[in-house]
């Protein structure tokens, strides 16, 4: 039934294709051997090619034998593996960003050169619903729009996926037992050091006691709503870039939008529409927030000519004759 389950999400969202290669991330713990197990007895049926992809963090002294464990079990159902020894927590303190963050970017630089080198074209790792509620509530506490709401892609890139995203973590851990996977536990989740464990051990636990023991479903129904009413909002500004684009030049990242028209939209068709020019001009738009975009809402209200914006480094918002600017 769960192996079931899991198949019919990937063809809901369309996650596989016959002739697929890809590389899976796992670390040895319940989520990443089920994924493991259930593509690999899928593998046949999908007509798929399967390698695996494992970052020693070096951070705990259980590290290295889990290495073992999964390089062990990639043996005994003949999937090639392949592993690489980081020392998280010193590359963390190198690049002065948080250990998760660290790690994280190591483990999808990792994936990412296993893919190039097989000739995958997918990557799939394992999360589940529990991991989607903990990253909308982790988002919502820091303050975010729809997107946050979102939480985890199911799909991201066309190349990213996610085959256990609908599984709960005790559906996944009882199969795990059904199936004699013994994975391992990293004793660091039980440490509230973390944000993302705060939540998890502190946060839903109150929240399914004291208001709603059905609290992970509820935020999973939200966090689906949310993925629908901003692909709603975003074919909504795709069409009005269209309309408002009067010049694209990709050399000198120009583009340059009607301001009469600009000013007509809605507020919120307008922020939106802020941010996804940005990316066409600079390739993302991250680092951009709201006071930033209330700025350049306010620089085209009023149609100052001789003023600019620069909200980040590299990045020139102006406004002159009629047309904005973004450069």
């Amino acid at each position: 039934m769960f192996e079931e389950k899991v198949l019919k999400t990937m063809q809901k969202y369309n996650m596989i294709k016959s002739g697929d290669t890809i590389v899976i991330g796992v670390s040895g713990g319940p989520d990443s051997m089920a994924l493991l197990n259930i593509l690999n007895n899928l593998k046949e049926k999908l007509n798929i090619k399967l390698y695996v992809a494992h970052i020693n963090h070096m951070i705990r002294e259980e590290a290295d034998e889990e290495t073992e464990f999964v390089k062990d079990f990639c043996a005994k159902i003949d999937v090639d593996f392949f592993a690489k020894k980081v020392n998280v927590e010193e590359e963390a303190k190198k690049q002065r960003i948080g250990t998760e963050e660290a790690g994280r970017n190591i483990r999808y630089e990792f994936f990412e050169e296993v893919a190039k080198r097989v000739g995958a074209n997918k990557i799939a790792t394992a999360h589940n619903s529990n991991d989607n509620a903990e990253t909308v509530l982790m988002n919502l506490i820091r303050g975010t729009s729809i997107s946050g709401l979102k939480g985890i892609e199911k799909v991201r890139d066309g190349r990213f996926i996610r085959p256990i995203i609908e599984c709960s973590r005790e559906e996944i851990e009882e199969y795990c037992k059904e199936n004699n996977l013994n994975p391992r536990y990293d004793r660091t989740n039980d440490e509230n050091i973390y944000t993302r464990n705060k939540i998890r051990n502190l946060l839903i636990p109150f929240l399914k006691k004291e208001f709603n023991p059905n609290i992970i479903e509820g935020i999973n129904r939200l966090s689906q709503i949310a993925k629908e009413e901003e692909q709603f909002i975003n074919k909504t500004v795709e069409k009005e870039y269209k309309k408002l684009l009067l010049t694209a030049n990709d050399n000198e990242k120009r583009i340059i939008l009607d301001l009469k028209e600009f000013n007509k939209l809605d507020y919120a068709i307008k922020s939106k529409l802020i941010l996804y020019t940005i990316s066409k001009a600079y390739g993302t738009a991250n680092g951009i927030e709201k006071i930033h975009i209330d700025d350049i809402i306010k620089l085209c209200n009023n149609n100052i000519g001789n003023k600019y914006l620069s909200p980040r480094a590299g990045i020139k918002i102006y406004v002159k004759k009629g047309k904005i600017y973004f450069m």
